[in-house]
């Protein structure tokens, strides 16, 4: 059975990071459920949802091209929810956007309606991040000058 995204296996949590838990799958492959795709709930620890040991449901997400498996426990679990509705999803109107031209600089254009919301979350937290640590760059070697003067 060849593992491909968008399959929904049975696997064995093996060990649990603070960022996550790794899962064993078929095939003697593994992969990690980052904590962000743990629960629909805010996870501060992933020791409060999983054990090592535990069978868990996965959904896999993407396949990287070095082999690393993504995976998501709640997405697994979405799939029944979704199918039971009633009425299919309305797209929402797309905002009008400014042309790219007229944005001040440094400011990131808003994603594309084609990424989920998770991971324009992920995209902007990794953006965020890039900024502060530049950020902190710049004024640790701001008060290195104040200091020697």
């Amino acid at each position: 059975m060849e593992i491909e995204v968008g399959a929904i296996l049975e696997g064995t949590v093996t060990s649990i990071a603070k960022f996550g838990a790794f899962v064993s799958l078929p095939e003697r492959r593994s992969g990690l459920v980052h904590i962000s795709e743990i629960a629909a709930a805010y996870v501060a620890d992933v020791n409060d949802f999983l054990q090592v040991g535990q069978t868990v449901k996965v959904k896999v997400l993407a396949i990287t091209p070095e082999g690393k498996i993504n995976l998501s426990i709640k997405r697994a679990e979405e799939q029944p929810h979704t199918e039971q509705r009633s009425a299919p999803r309305q797209p929402r109107p797309a905002a009008p956007r400014a042309s790219a031209g007229s944005a001040p600089s440094g400011m990131v254009h808003g994603p594309t309606n084609d990424a989920s919301f998770e991971d324009r979350l992920k995209h902007f937290m990794q953006e965020s991040d890039s900024r502060i640590a530049g950020n902190r760059l710049y004024s640790d070697r701001n008060r290195g000058r104040r200091r020697g003067r």
